[in-house]
């Protein structure tokens, strides 16, 4: 049952929710992981990578409440529980403990990877069903790729 109507047709409704429902899964976990980075991190750049992965918390859950509002705006509810991410989040685990900096890195890129790659079958599957969520599949991309950017860089050297 819909408490909003969504104006799209039920087939491009069933695209476009699953699209939102999958990237709100995703960021979820990316602001925790990276949090979890965040906290357990240590090495000669404990500084410098201590706060950039706060920048990366702040763009996930700026990112992840714009895609629930979204998908309530279509009339679907979005679903941001610790049980539904951990059950289908495309991130990989994270071990505990303390993390070198170098690996913390490592684990930052691997994981905005991982969600960049679905964003943009996301934004794919989105381009003729809603190019309203579309648009904000674009602009969450282009975020996450300027961080994966960051991160790549900050082990070259």
């Amino acid at each position: 049952m819909y408490v909003v109507k969504s104006p799209l047709s039920d087939a491009d409704l069933k695209t476009v929710s699953e699209a939102l429902q999958g990237a709100l899964v995703d960021l979820v976990d990316l602001s925790l992981v990276a949090k979890q980075v965040h906290w357990n991190v240590v090495g000669p750049r404990f500084r410098s990578v201590h706060l950039q992965l706060d920048e990366v918390v702040d763009t996930a859950r700026l990112h992840s409440d714009t895609v629930a509002e979204r998908a309530s705006t279509l009339g679907v509810p979005p679903d941001g529980r610790a049980a539904t991410v951990a059950a289908s989040s495309g991130i990989g685990t994270v071990s505990d403990g303390w993390v070198k900096d170098t690996d913390a890195v490592g684990t930052l890129v691997e994981a905005l990877g991982a969600v960049i790659t679905r964003m943009r079958a996301r934004i794919e599957a989105t381009g003729e069903a809603d190019p309203v969520s579309q648009d904000i599949f674009i602009g969450i991309t282009a975020d996450l790729e300027k961080h994966h950017w960051m991160f790549q860089a900050e082990n070259r050297g």
